[in-house]
């Protein structure tokens, strides 16, 4: 008797483990299946361990994020202001410059991101505004790229001390006053870098450039030394490092370098590339020859990493009819709207690149009620749905084969 009742007691142990067991294998698929169709993150609270992993999957303002999150990025080359452009910008009825058509097409690719960034390669120093040699835009553009959908705008270029230490500081002024966010020049000594952040994904943006127009001694060295980020490996090993320890899952290093108007990368960048990408980055963000030049993708310790060498020129007054003595003038009216998503891991903290895309597009500069009008056209919706015929058509055709023909196009979700 005593041993039939010990073979129930164990019986029923045996039955009680298995539940739990059950319980813990559907807990746990619901917790990694959440995410999918058909299946509620709000399961999660019922269990206790699910509950603790589902505040891991939270954001800190109560969201819940799942275990997959993912960031989405554009990112512009040159944006330019040549004197031609602001003097026909100029409304004298209203007294006031107005710049919106410059991106009332391409607008939709900003504001369908979580962050769009733009190499701001002018200043907005305040008084007359000018052009090429010595640039300073008016407050306006700030307004136009604001309601463009842009968010981010990397300040740091060969122009950034045109009008010396003022211009550097309003043009930081100016950009904070719009709610945007900026970097590479800086009007303090700066500890930590510029993170971006996404319902949990944290993006490090560190920028540099190669020179200043030999204009340097606008600035004490003390202040050359934190007001002005120039390309020095020392600096980007450290910052790269700034950027780790601030918990950034990703790190984007824009830099302004290169030769201008050469339709190709040097050794030199080539070479600095890969140590940016083994000393921890991730995206490299070119832009100054204004022309596009190519995009790769490179697997460094077995992490995919992206960079495009220069985007182009994103808007300005450079074309074939203002350059006719530069070889690759036909060039200089490309640009590219880059395209990148990441995805992370919630779970594991992992962080990978998850698309790379792009939209060529095109600065259309055509007269119109007695001035002259600039647009960014994004070539192929205007191929489909403009009216544009004869050279224009056939400009946008070759603009976008020259662009399509240097981009290396990234999917990990069909890999």
């Amino acid at each position: 008797m005593k041993k039939s009742k010990k073979k129930t007691i164990a019986f029923l142990r045996l039955g009680i483990i298995l539940i739990i067991i059950a319980v813990g294998a559907v807990g746990l698929t619901g917790l990694f299946s959440s995410d999918q169709e058909g299946t509620s993150p709000e399961f999660a609270v019922t269990i206790p361990e699910r509950d603790f992993v589902r505040r891991v999957l939270t954001s800190p303002e109560g969201k819940y994020l799942g275990r997959k999150q993912v960031a989405s990025f554009t990112s512009v080359g040159d944006i330019m202001y040549h004197g031609t452009q602001i003097t026909n910008a100029y409304d004298s009825a209203r007294g006031a410059y107005d710049f919106d058509e410059n991106f009332m097409h391409v607008e939709k690719f900003f504001n369908a991101v979580d962050f769009a960034i733009g190499n701001f390669e002018t200043v907005t120093a305040g008084g007359t505004p000018q052009g090429y040699p010595v640039f300073n835009a008016p407050d306006e553009v700030l307004d136009s790229i604001k309601n463009a959908g842009f968010d981010v705008l990397t300040t740091v270029n060969n122009h950034s001390l045109d009008k010396g230490r003022t211009g550097v500081l309003r043009t930081l002024e100016q950009i904070e006053e719009r709610g945007l966010i900026s970097t590479g020049t800086f009007s303090e000594p700066e500890e930590e870098i510029t993170v971006l952040e996404s319902d949990g994904i944290r993006v490090g943006l560190i920028a540099y450039t190669y020179g200043l127009n030999g204009m340097d001694s606008l600035l004490t060295p003390a202040e050359l030394s934190y007001m002005i980020n120039r390309i020095d490996e020392d600096k980007i090993k450290k910052d790269i490092n700034k950027a780790k320890d601030q918990g950034c899952d990703m790190i984007f290093v824009s830099l302004h370098w290169g030769n201008e108007y050469q339709m190709s990368p040097t050794s030199q960048q080539e070479q600095l590339a890969m140590k940016i990408f083994e000393w921890g980055g991730d995206v490299i963000l070119g832009s100054h020859p204004h022309v596009i030049q190519k995009s790769e993708i490179i697997n460094v310790n077995g992490e995919d990493k992206f960079i495009i060498y220069s985007q182009g020129n994103f808007i300005s007054n450079q074309r074939r009819e203002t350059l006719p003595s530069i070889s690759a003038r036909n060039y200089t009216e490309d640009g590219v709207i880059v395209q990148i998503k990441i995805e992370k891991d919630m779970v594991t903290g992992k962080t990978v690149l998850k698309t790379v895309n792009y939209t060529p597009t095109w600065v259309h500069r055509y007269e119109s009620q007695g001035r002259l009008r600039y647009e960014v056209l994004p070539v192929k919706d205007a191929l489909n749905t403009m009216d544009l015929t004869g050279q224009t058509a056939d400009k946008l055709r070759q603009s976008y084969e020259n662009t399509v023909g240097k981009m290396t196009y990234y999917n990990r979700e069909i890999r």
